[in-house]
């Protein structure tokens, strides 16, 4: 009997992939947090999650209509889903990283990644009991 691995792992392999996309958006942020006029970006988690489930894997992208249209975003790309972030008190030259923020979103995020490849690291090895018979 074949092993359905999207069956068996569930939405894990999905949520780590836009867990990864977002530390990279709020490291991008903080990295940022003293370039004049940077705007700072936020990736939506959840919304990204709901419509992976969904399967709406490019609900946020332009539609083609025309061959000549030129594809608005890479594959595999984020960039049509990144949101800016409202800032609670933006800065005089236009920067809108608050650093604070940034950084409890990233420690957010670095919990909730290291609990999804916890969560993918126990279904692997229930696999892999069951495949031996254990």
């Amino acid at each position: 009997m074949a092993i359905n691995f999207n069956n068996a792992l569930g939405l894990a392999p999905q949520a780590l992939e836009l867990l990864g996309q977002r530390t990279a958006v709020l490291a991008n942020n903080i990295a940022n947090a003293d370039t004049p006029n940077f705007k700072a970006r936020e990736l939506p988690f959840h919304a990204m999650l709901d419509d992976a489930i969904n399967g709406k894997a490019d609900a946020g992208a332009m539609t083609v209509t025309q061959p000549n249209h030129i594809d608005t975003a890479p594959e595999g790309s984020v960039d049509g889903a990144l949101q800016y972030r409202v800032p609670l008190l933006p800065a005089i030259d236009g920067n809108t990283v608050d650093v604070h923020i940034e950084q409890a979103a990233y420690a957010e995020n670095a919990l909730n990644f290291q609990a999804s490849l916890r969560f993918l690291d126990n279904r692997f090895k229930g696999l892999i009991s069951a495949i031996r018979g254990d």
